[in-house]
Order: structure tokens, then C-alpha cells, then sequence
């Protein structure tokens, strides 16, 4: 795909694809770094792939200045997108801000900046970390 059929794609879409690669970031890091039973890797990664864990990521990054222009605009692209879908186990705001932090990764990953979207990864891991 090209950049200019990439952002031709609604953002839900890009959060879709997102939400699962960030899943298997999260999952990856987890089996790694921390192995163990799948129960407990389950619960670990909640923490992370949550929209709570995902808000409060996303919206350290934008204050700290970590994503670049650009970044930042296809992020509040999404977290702006009116939708029709209600969040099941989220506050509202936190589940718009967590679908454009997945847009996001899902537009990385489309646009095969994996390092970029490994180093946003790992940022968002830390801020949830505390670290």
C-alpha cells in the first residue's frame, strides 16, 4: 500500500489493525521477558492493551512531545472520528484517545516503519510501567 492509500482508510480500520498489533508486542514481551502460563501472561497484558492502559500512554507521549507531527495528527485523526460503537469496559474519552493511539500503530505498521512503531511500543510500556 502506498502512504496515500493508507490515509485514505478510515481510522477505525487502522485501530483495528493496531489493537491486534499492539497485542502481540505486549505478548511478545511478556513470553520473553517473563515466562510463565498463559493465565498469568492474560493478566499482565491487560495492564498494557487496555483503552485505560492505552490512554494514559498515548496522552503522556503527546504531552512529552514523543510523536512527531505527523504522528500526532493521524492520532487525534482517530481519537476525533465520531463513532457509533459504545465502549463495553471503558470510559468513553479513555476508548477514543486508546482507538487513536491503535490507529496510529496500525498506520505504522502499514507503512512498514516497524522501528518506529516498536520504539512507541516500548514507550507506552514504560509509561504504563511508571518507569
Amino acid at each position: 500500500m502506498t502512504e496515500k492509500d493508507i490515509k485514505k482508510l478510515n481510522t477505525t480500520t487502522l485501530a483495528y489493525l493496531g489493537d491486534a498489533v499492539f497485542e502481540v508486542i505486549v505478548r511478545e514481551k511478556i513470553v520473553t521477558e517473563k515466562p510463565g502460563g498463559a493465565g498469568r501472561a492474560h493478566h499482565t497484558a491487560v495492564r498494557y492493551v487496555s483503552a485505560a492502559g492505552q490512554a494514559r500512554a498515548a496522552k503522556a507521549m503527546v504531552a512529552s512531545g514523543f510523536l512527531t507531527e505527523d504522528e500526532e495528527r493521524i492520532y487525534k485523526r482517530a481519537r476525533n472520528h465520531r463513532s457509533l460503537s459504545r465502549p463495553q469496559n471503558a470510559d468513553p474519552r479513555e476508548y477514543k484517545i486508546a482507538t487513536g493511539f491503535e490507529a496510529l500503530l496500525g498506520y505504522l505498521y502499514l507503512a512498514d516503519e516497524r522501528e518506529r512503531l516498536r520504539e512507541i511500543a516500548a514507550e507506552a510500556v514504560r509509561i504504563v510501567d511508571g518507569k
